[in-house]
């Protein structure tokens, strides 16, 4: 599912450098990060995604739009390659060796190794919190540039941390571990544009370790636009044989 198309640039881009404070409270970054929640109808972007896995690399163009809360919608040129995500359920098709897949979020959440739902594939493209911080207590500190929360009850089978940029509070990067399943998902943010006063992604860089297993996507956003009226048109051909998923 890496898939993008080169393009000009779309708004300009936001400095990252802010200073730090010590007497930051976790609540008062969370509530600045929520406060940097991108406020859209719609959103479209093209992408230029490179996938890496081993010494297996694949550079695609891709074009994203997304409904936010309802639909996310990507398709490779000429839709050779295509996917629309909803809050029910991931349907995607591949016109290069005629597969299609109509379920449920395993697809992804075994390529990225963590299970994800709608809602968190959102956030991570938007560069906001996976999961919902006020879903329990956090503590915070300093790390580098960057403030960070943590789960007061940090879960040793599960370890989340999240990094705050101190310039716009949108997401330097979040990170969730798995030690005793040798898992993590890292997703890096290096650069953010703004966009009709909106704070946007312009590259983000997925890392999924399983065992000894790494997959890299990085993604960069060109020409996003927002609040137009956009279409998502899919339906799977016939005759195409299904991925299953175990």
């Amino acid at each position: 599912m890496a898939l993008v198309v080169a393009g000009c640039k779309s708004g300009k881009r936001v400095a990252g450098e802010g200073n730090l404070s010590d007497r930051m409270s976790s609540s008062e970054l969370i509530r600045k990060h929520q406060k940097k929640q991108v406020d859209f109808k719609t959103l479209q972007s093209k992408l230029r995604v490179e996938y890496v896995q081993g010494d297996k690399s694949q550079t695609h163009s891709v074009n994203l739009r997304m409904e936010k809360n309802k639909v996310i919608w990507m398709s490779a040129a000429l839709g050779i390659v295509r996917a629309k995500i909803t809050p029910e359920k991931v349907s995607y098709y591949n016109k290069l060796d005629n597969t299609y897949f109509d379920g449920d979020f395993m697809l992804i959440s075994d390529f990225l190794g963590t299970e994800l739902n709608f809602e968190n594939i959102q956030n991570l493209l938007l560069g906001e919190a996976l999961f919902n911080l006020e879903a329990q207590p956090y503590n915070n500190d300093i790390h580098e540039a960057s403030y960070v929360l943590y789960p007061r009850d940090q879960n040793a089978l599960y370890e989340i941390f999240f990094l705050l940029n101190p310039s716009h509070f949108k997401m330097d990067s979040q990170q969730l571990a798995q030690p005793l399943e040798q898992r993590m998902l890292q997703i890096d943010y290096a650069n953010y544009q703004e966009v009709k006063r909106q704070i946007l992604p312009e590259n983000i860089r997925v890392i999924a370790l399983e065992d000894d297993e790494e997959t890299i996507l990085k993604m960069e956003f060109r020409s996003v636009s927002l609040n137009n009226e956009l279409r998502f048109p899919f339906r799977i051909p016939t005759g195409f044989e299904e991925i299953e998923i175990r």
